[in-house]
């Protein structure tokens, strides 16, 4: 059962395939070119030549009617995937993944690919918000936006595609949202949000509590406290 819903086939299998006449099945194709990238692959080239290496590893588990599909093979059937759908399966799967290794930590950030851009062609470069899960490695869903100034509105939309009950969802200050963190609670998670000058009245409030509570030495104020040190080339921190 937990081998089945964790297989690459059980989430992207159900993605309509536009091929009139297709030599090789869709979801062979699409597993290997996963397969592929997880190991390191970078083009259509890599992905076929993945391929062929681990075709007696691959035939385990796909039918391969045809053999392994050429390099042009993967490009054109990917060139008309539709996106959105393939973006659906993709983090149904991450999630699956996720659930079965008990993520806690869910860390959303917002990245810009170097070199992404085409000024040429009046392409600017690609600004990602991803859903990172600290303590297993794994990306669970990203959105693209055309800077960073719209990760506010893409960060919700990724909450979307997420199972949030029972995890720590931390985000910096673009996400630092009254909207945004309603909307984790309502999921069944928590958060921890970076405040700065962006939100001026809330920053000074946090100011102020501690200042007051430091004053005080906290007393009759519920709190905990964590303290790490590290020695490093004949220093201690």
């Amino acid at each position: 059962m937990a081998a089945s819903r964790l297989a690459i086939q059980t989430h992207f299998r159900n993605l309509h395939d536009v091929r009139r006449a297709p030599r090789h099945l869709l979801i062979d194709i699409i597993v290997i070119a996963i397969c592929a990238v997880i190991s390191g692959a970078n083009d259509w080239q890599q992905i076929a030549t993945f391929g062929r290496q681990r075709r007696d590893w691959l035939q385990r588990f796909l039918k391969l009617p045809n053999g392994i599909p050429c390099h042009d093979t993967f490009e054109r059937v990917f060139e008309r995937l539709n996106p959105r759908a393939f973006t659906a399966a993709f983090h149904h799967w991450m999630q699956a993944l996720a659930d079965t290794l008990g993520v806690r930590q869910i860390a959303m950030d917002g990245k810009t690919l170097r070199r992404s851009g085409a000024p040429s062609r009046g392409l600017g470069p690609l600004h990602l918000v991803s859903a990172w899960a600290t303590e297993n490695h794994l990306a669970l869903g990203q959105v693209a936006v055309a800077g960073k100034s719209n990760e506010i509105t893409a960060i919700p939309r990724l909450l979307e595609l997420l199972d949030l009950h029972g995890a720590l969802v931390t985000i910096d200050a673009m996400g630092c949202q009254r909207a945004i963190a309603q909307q984790i609670t309502r999921g069944g998670g928590d958060y921890v949000l970076t405040v700065k000058d962006n939100q001026e009245h809330l920053l000074d409030d946090i100011q102020q509590a501690f200042a007051q509570a430091l004053d005080q030495n906290f007393a009759d104020l519920k709190h905990a406290t964590y303290e790490a040190r590290e020695r490093g080339h004949g220093r201690e921190a």
